[in-house]
């Protein structure tokens, strides 16, 4: 069945860790017919088998507890008004990174830190909703006990990595989950509670880690206490009453993370998305049938990529490179999982005529 992914909304549950145990088992051999004394040897063997497994969950276990020391201290819950969700300290100047649907309209946060009893008060810095990503900063100093979270490297993300989810799900702050990193390279797109197109966000880290209401925001980390990824999504059964799907959450890779982040401390907003653009403002048309059939050109921005190819106001975009368009949202994860430069063949339609023309792409 197929799911579509879903915001996190402000919220208030709780996931506890799960450890787990490894088993190693053996057989006594003592029938074997084996040369005597086999079967003593094979016994102590199993039984030094039987030994080394509590000892290996023990190291896993261990492993767990020492992330969970090392991030907890970075995590944080963001109140905005009447939502909730989470955040990650960015640096020692006490910046914080989260979704930019956590921060939604508001300008004045709440700020409580898992290790720390008394708020703490934050202002927005900057938002860029086109990437799901915000920045707020803590009104002075960083409190004792609370510090930077280590951020890790995109490109050594691997599917079957164990990971941990840290944030505040349903406002139990310093709640953490475990799975591993389910796919790499995913394009997703979310809907506003308006129900109007989001953000469509690509190369998103996908994990089995349960991504629960007031998670977004907070941190998916590697077991070298490093965050990999920013939570933000939870796939969603379309059918009616479908509700959330268990066990498929994503996050925003760090690349861009800190791509964004960066940007926002240095200059106070992003200047360079790092995100190919078409150079359009367009809408979903309708076949005969009230089919989603492609997207009409309403707008063609002035060197744009679109004006540079001869895109004109009127044609209506059906493909870009091996993607099929049918609406903006699938125009959107096409252009999602392409960069800036990129040559790609679009085909559109000009007069009832089919017509193919190549593109180099900009940047939004």
């Amino acid at each position: 069945m197929d799911v579509l992914p879903r915001l996190l909304p402000g919220a208030r549950a709780v996931v506890c860790a799960v450890a787990v145990a490894a088993l190693v088992g053996g057989c006594s051999g003592a029938r074997s017919g084996g040369p005597a004394g086999a079967g003593a040897g094979q016994a102590a063997v199993t039984a030094s088998a039987r030994a080394a497994a509590p000892r290996q969950a023990d190291d896993l276990q261990s492993d767990y507890q020492t992330v969970i020391r090392n991030v907890l201290p970075s995590v944080v819950t963001i109140e905005a008004g009447r939502s909730l969700g989470s955040g990650v300290v960015y640096d020692g100047q006490g910046h914080i990174v989260t979704n930019a649907h956590v921060v939604g309209d508001s300008s004045d946060f709440r700020v409580t830190v898992a290790t720390r009893e008394q708020p703490l008060t934050a202002r927005l810095v900057s938002s860029y909703p086109e990437q799901d990503l915000a920045v707020i900063k803590l009104e002075g100093a960083l409190p004792d006990g609370v510090r930077p979270a280590r951020f890790g490297d995109s490109t050594q993300v691997e599917v079957g990595q164990i990971v941990l989810a840290m944030g505040s799900p349903l406002g139990l702050s310093g709640s953490v989950t475990q799975g591993i990193v389910s796919a790499i390279g995913r394009t997703v797109s979310t809907t506003r509670t308006d129900g109007a197109p989001g953000a469509t966000i690509g190369n998103m880290v996908q994990t089995s880690a349960p991504v629960n209401p007031g998670n977004s925001g907070g941190a998916l980390v590697n077991l070298d206490s490093e965050v990999i990824g920013i939570p933000t999504l939870a796939a969603a059964d379309p059918e009616p009453g479908g509700g959330q799907a268990s066990g498929i959450g994503f996050a925003i890779p760090v690349s861009m993370v800190r791509t964004v982040a960066d940007q926002i401390v240095e200059f106070g907003e992003v200047r360079d998305s790092g995100r190919a653009a078409l150079g359009i403002s367009g809408r979903t048309v309708l076949d005969d049938s009230y089919q989603p059939a492609g997207v009409a050109v309403e707008q063609v921005l002035p060197d744009g990529a679109a004006e540079e190819a001869g895109l004109r106001v009127g044609d209506t975009i059906t493909r870009v490179g091996d993607t099929e368009i049918t609406t903006i949202t699938s125009l959107l994860e096409a252009l999602a999982s392409r960069q800036p430069g990129d040559e790609v063949p679009v085909r559109f339609l000009r007069e009832g005529r089919s017509r193919t023309v190549t593109v180099t792409l900009g940047e939004m």
